[in-house]
Formats: structure tokens, sequence, C-alpha cells
């Protein structure tokens, strides 16, 4: 079989396929809450045959979120409204996984297609927190600088947040220190000023990190496998790079983490990112020879034979798609005809599964 859609096993945990539904900002939710929105999206991309599921990021305080309408993980009624959800990824065989975040210094801003830059409290947003007291780009709010007290509240922001994520039926979580969210501005030279224990350093600069991963796998059953995203390189000089990635995740894998989900980029407006298909691929690679830990790839992967290739390279051991799901949420299922897989259907849709298969394997 395809090693796409061979399983994957991370701890007790075995995914049916090497495809994840990566988390992907839907901003439709009220106070935090899961809408028939999530339930929808999130479902449909269960049925198309994706083996692991997250949900967007879920803001684990009020002021983490990126804009008013992101999904939540503060209290307990979102994870009541979470939980249905769950059941239903878990019942079309995928396995259901969130993602916890705190968007830092980049909280408080609309839905993107209503702008990008910050709300104004009269506009519904709020003063966000930051390691350092840096807007992120030009007429932005100036956030708070966190004191130490306040960075312990994170921490126990993060493990609430993972223990509702649990009782909600979440089995696989992700820790989210990509994208310039709060984990990363702790990261990163760029956007971390402190002279505490929590900057200057790489030491200290990750400290922050460690300890929340630390602190989840101490509240995780040993047989659910934890994730972390960050973005392995900033882009820009004299920031976070591809080195202190690899470091980071070595001491990432002592701690228990079990996959580093490698994106980049976030931290600093207008990076000269060199985009192009599979672009971030050489970050997964990197990372998962030098410090013997699964990674995920991301970025600009859309083809079923590419998809393969990056795992028959040992370049990572899951391929997460976003964008490309947004498309065509039944992408699996399509991946699996080109590939010569034999794969489940739900039941409704099997008078399609013998269809011509609609995306053509690439050339070369």
């Amino acid at each position: 079989m395809a090693k796409l859609f061979q399983p994957l096993t991370l701890r007790g945990l075995t995914l049916p396929n090497r495809i994840a539904v990566s988390p992907m900002c839907q901003y439709q939710a009220q106070e935090g809450l899961a809408s028939d929105w999530h339930l929808v999206h999130l479902g449909g991309l269960a049925q198309g045959g994706a083996g692991l599921v997250f949900t967007e990021a879920a803001a684990i305080l009020p002021e983490g979120r990126i804009s008013p309408e992101d999904l939540g993980l503060w209290n307990n009624d979102q994870a009541e409204a979470l939980a249905p959800i769950v059941r239903f990824i878990a019942s079309q065989g995928a396995v259901p996984g969130i993602q916890l975040a705190h968007a830092g210094r980049k909280a408080s801003n609309p839905a993107p297609w209503k702008g990008s830059s910050s709300l104004t409290p009269s506009a519904g947003g709020w003063t966000p927190v930051a390691p350092s007291a840096l807007p992120f780009d030009d007429g932005w709010t100036v956030p708070t600088a966190l004191d130490e007290a306040e960075i312990l509240a994170v921490i126990e922001a993060f493990m609430d947040a993972a223990r509702r994520a649990l009782a909600a039926g979440f089995q696989v979580i992700e820790v989210h220190a990509a994208h310039g969210y709060l984990l990363h501005q702790f990261l990163s030279p760029l956007s971390n000023h402190r002279q505490d224990a929590y900057g200057g350093s790489f030491e200290n600069r990750t400290r922050l990190v460690r300890e929340v991963v630390g602190a989840l796998r101490n509240i995780l059953p040993e047989e659910l496998p934890l994730f972390v995203r960050i973005s392995a390189t900033d882009w820009a000089e004299g920031g976070w790079d591809l080195d202190q990635s690899v470091e980071l995740a070595k001491e990432l894998k002592a701690l228990g983490v079990d996959l580093i989900d490698c994106s980049s980029g976030g931290v600093v407006p207008r990076a000269p990112i060199q985009l192009g298909p599979g672009y971030q691929v050489p970050f997964a690679a990197r990372i998962r020879a030098e410090a013997g830990l699964p990674t995920g790839a991301v970025g600009l992967i859309t083809d079923p034979g590419q998809a393969e290739q990056v795992l028959l390279q040992a370049s990572a051991d899951l391929v997460l798609l976003g964008r490309e799901l947004l498309r065509d949420p039944r992408w699996p299922l399509r991946a699996a005809q080109v590939l010569g897989a034999d794969v489940p259907w739900p039941a409704s849709y099997l008078r399609a599964a013998k269809g011509p298969a609609p995306l053509r394997q690439p050339l070369g």
C-alpha cells in the first residue's frame, strides 16, 4: 500500500493513515464556542478520509484569541460544545485532535476578510500581552509585557485547557509554538527582549515552551501523543532559525513530545519567505534526521504523488494539508484512487467510490 495510507502509531494511538488536517482558523465562534459551522466543516473533513483531524487553534484564555471569533477552551461550556464534534469525527474513523494556543501580541485582530490591524476596545478588542512591549507592526497595539507571575498563569491556562480537551474526547493535543504567536514570540530574539529567566539565552527563550510541554505531558495519559508546532525559521536575520529548531526538538523529545509539526514564519511582518511547492519539507526532514523525532510536513503540498514522495524520502512521518483541503475536502479519498490504495469510504458515498480518479499523478 502507498506509504500515505499506511497507519502511523505514536505511543498507544494509531492513526489510520498519514494525512492530517492542519489547524485552520475559521473565525466562526461566538465567545469561544464551537458552532454548527465547526460541526459541518470538521465533520466533512473527517468524512473525506483524513486520518487525523485537528480543530483550529483554540485559545486558552480570552485575551489569547487572534480575533473575537476564535475558538476557545478556557471554560467548560466550550469543551461541551466541542464534544459532539469530537464524537462525529471519531465515528468517521478519524482521530480528533486539538491545537492549544495563545496569540500573544498578534491577538485582538479582526477576521482576515475584515482587515489586518489591532481592534480597538470600542470595536471589541483588548490590549494583548507578549514577552516584551513590542507591537507586531506599525499601527498595531503595543502589548503589555508579561511578568513572571502572569507567565505562570499562562502555563496553568494551558494545563486547564488540556484537561478540558481530554474531557471532550480529543486524542491528540498540539501546542502552538509557531506563526508568531505567544510561545513563538518567546522563542525569537526579534520579539523577546527580556532580561530575566525567560529572555536572552537560548535556554531562557525556550523555557516557556519547555515548561508548557512538561506540564501537559504530566497531564496527558501515557498512551496519548503530544505534538508541538514550531516555526522552524523566522525568515529574518537575527531571528529564530533551523539550527535552534533542531536543538529545541531534541529537548522536547526528552520531555515526551511525540511529533514536531514543522511550519515557518509569522513573527515579523513582510518576511522574505521563499515560497514554492513543499517549501517547508526540508525543515521537517532535518529535524527528523538530527533530533530523532517524528515530524509533520506542511506547506504547499497539493498533489498525492508529492505527498507520497515526502514520506518515501523519509522527510516526514505525517503530511498536514490546509488550503488544499478547503478546496477539496475529499482529497484523501481521491488521493487513494490516484495511488491505488484501497481505503474505506462512507457507506452513503460508496456509489462514487468506483469512479475515475480525478487527480493526476505528477510527471517525472
